[in-house]
Parts: C-alpha cells; structure tokens; sequence
C-alpha cells in the first residue's frame, strides 16, 4: 500500500489518501478505460476545485500562523483561525471522499493540478499503466509502473483499443 500526504505545514499531517496502485483485481484495456472517462471528467474537476480550495485555506492558515510568529504578542484572531482549521478540515474529508469516489473505479489519481489518471494494464502478463490527464480526448499514452509521466510512451494508434507495446529491454 502507498499513501499520499498532503501537509499543511511540516508539522501537521492534514490529509492521508490510501493509493494502492492496484487497488483491485481489475485491468483495464484502452477500450474500457476510454469508456469511464465521460464519468470520470466531473469527479476530476471537482477534486481539483477541492484541492485549489484547500491549498488556498492552508496558505492563509500560514500566513496568519507567520503574522502572529513575527508580531510577538500580539492577540491572535482565535476565532477566525479556528473556523479557518474547521473549513480546512471539512474541504480535506471532502477532497478525500471524492479522491475514494474516482479510484473506486480501479483508476489511480496521480496529481490532482494537472489532472493525471492512470488505469492499471496488463501487457503479456506485465503490469503498466495507460496514462490520461484531463484535456486529452483518448488516452494515448502508457507507462511502466516505475516510469510515471516523464516516461509516458504513446499507444500504438493503427489499432484501436490496443495494447501498449512490450516495453523494450536494455540487455
């Protein structure tokens, strides 16, 4: 199991995403994974518009925290920064719900900014990904487990629903 954490500072942990990389038993072939995006695209903006939301309410928690820090003494605004930690905390069990809402369709939410998803594959008995960020009308593009986005490859486009091709080896 591999878990995501996003912090609001280097000592709180704020939200903890359980992101199994293969989540179930499903794998998907271009074909069926094409197919989820149209339910997928709303869930995705959504989670994104979360995320926006809660970077936005932590970079205030912050500058309020550096204000109070650098002004020494000074009586902080404890009811604003406590509706502020309320607010934050409601948008992260939010983002986290709507995260577990995505990937309970097999897919893997890799980055929420720019909106990267990737759907588990089988390529001869190999496990890859078919990689899709949001804009993209297809998903064109696959990857190998360890290679992410840097290594994404383009899928054979002669052959609709195609497999990735075998990822080649250095011997």
């Amino acid at each position: 199991m591999i878990e995501a954490t996003v912090e609001c500072d280097s000592n709180r942990q704020l939200l903890t995403l359980d992101c199994n990389f293969f989540m179930s038993e499903k794998y998907f072939d271009r074909h069926e994974a094409e197919e989820l995006l149209p339910a997928l695209e709303p869930f995705l903006e959504e989670a994104r518009k979360q995320k926006h939301a809660l970077d936005s309410i932590t970079a205030e928690i912050s500058n309020a925290t550096l204000r109070i820090m650098m002004l020494g003494g000074s009586l902080p605004p404890f009811a604003e920064l406590n509706h502020k930690k309320a607010q934050r905390e409601e948008i992260a069990e939010q983002l986290s719900r709507t995260v577990d809402e995505i990937q309970q369709t097999g897919c893997v939410v890799k980055d929420l900014d720019s909106g990267l998803v990737d759907f588990p594959s089988l390529r001869g008995g190999e496990k890859v990904y078919l990689c899709w960020k949001l804009g993209e009308e297809r998903i064109g593009f696959w990857h190998g487990i360890e290679e992410g986005f840097a290594g994404r490859k383009p899928l054979d486009e002669g052959q609709p629903g195609a497999e990735p091709p075998k990822p080649s080896r250095v011997q």
